[in-house]
């Protein structure tokens, strides 16, 4: 079977054509004989400057994708493209693919100090080049005061910061980064993804992000893949993605969602919410997927469907409510400012139109 992911749309009128940095053909991978694939078939093109994530469950083939592009695996078929050179037939090693790794541990070396971290991954360079190259980098990920300390003496993001200026400081073609926030704790993670966005912004790199985690794929990507089972389920920007799922297991990965059975008649259908409007045309049995912030509470004396709300998760900007409606519990995210008692009988509106998914 063969997974398409699209390239992204065309720059603009006028603009010209990004150059494609990485380009996956058909690419297939299987550990053992007669398991089922770990990818089958994908495809995939990221052009230059793109920052592309893969997000999916654990062991849905996003990592084994991130190993095959960077030569630590093989693949049993297809082809890695890097700048338009095959690396796959015959096999170029990692070192000889002009990429560049981060990974979830770092993989600094201890007994160096931050600049010989940095000067560590130059030695392909003329020995006068290399000092300067490696400020240069340190200053671009604002570490040049901290140069001559070693690792231990740095915070989790200044570690993070330093394998990423070691990563870039070769300039390589493409830079892979596999979980590169997950041992940081929640506020300082999302500080640091805030930082290395924008040193690759700066610096103009092209990256491939791993993560399971959907708020951080939002959050870093341009271009975003939600994987499964070594498949491709959608791919797009972020905001469409999140907006317009086009599968049930995407539209509960990528953030929550209640998902209602309707009979849809081309621009609506009719379900237990009543009738709503659609993103798209449908008809017959259908599947819909309203986002817990496209439901709002209704005003008393408005019109809107009858729930009971069975708990509620107050959250200081909005509360989430799950509410009862006939057999189904649904969520409500709402940020009116009312707080509604498990047990209340209120009304619930749709605010958007919903999505149909299968």
């Amino acid at each position: 079977m063969t997974l398409a992911a699209t390239t992204p749309p065309p720059t603009g009128a006028g603009k010209t054509e990004r150059a494609t940095v990485l380009e996956l053909q058909d690419l297939t991978k299987r550990y053992a004989p007669g398991l089922p694939p770990v990818l089958g078939g994908l495809n995939l093109r990221v052009e230059a400057g793109e920052l592309v994530t893969l997000l999916g469950p654990s062991g849905c083939g996003k990592t084994t994708t991130l190993r095959l592009v960077a030569g630590l695996e093989a693949p049993e078929g297809g082809r890695v493209r890097i700048m338009g050179r095959d690396v796959t037939s015959p096999f170029v090693p990692p070192e000889r693919r002009g990429v560049g790794l981060v990974f979830q541990d770092y993989a600094l070396f201890p007994h160096l100090t931050v600049l010989g971290n940095v000067l560590f991954g130059l030695h392909g360079l003329p020995r006068a080049q290399r000092l300067a190259r490696a400020r240069e980098t340190l200053a671009l990920v604002g570490l040049t005061v901290f140069e001559a300390r070693l690792p231990h003496q740095l915070s989790g993001g200044q570690q993070q910061r330093v394998a990423l200026a070691r990563a870039l400081a070769p300039r390589p073609a493409l830079l892979l980064l596999d979980e590169p926030f997950s041992n940081l704790d929640t506020g300082l993670r999302h500080s640091t993804r805030q930082e290395v966005r924008a040193i690759l912004r700066r610096s103009g790199a092209t990256a491939v992000l791993v993560t399971h985690d959907q708020e951080e794929a939002l959050a870093f990507s341009d271009r975003l893949l939600v994987m499964r089972a070594g498949q491709v389920e959608q791919v797009g920007p972020p905001h469409e993605v999140y907006a317009r799922p086009q599968t049930a297991f995407v539209a509960n990965f990528l953030g929550r969602s209640n998902l209602l059975s309707g009979t849809a008649s081309g621009p609506s259908a009719r379900t237990a919410l009543g009738t709503l409007a659609l993103t798209e045309e449908a008809h017959g049995p259908v599947l819909v997927s309203v986002r817990p912030e496209h439901l709002a509470f209704a005003p008393e004396g408005e019109s809107g469907t009858p729930v009971t709300i069975l708990a509620r998760e107050y959250k200081g900007h909005d509360v989430t409510y799950t509410v009862r409606l006939g057999g189904q519990e649904l969520l409500v995210h709402d940020a009116g400012g009312a707080v509604y008692p498990e047990g209340a009988q209120v009304r619930v509106r749709v605010t958007r139109p919903a999505q149909p998914v299968r």
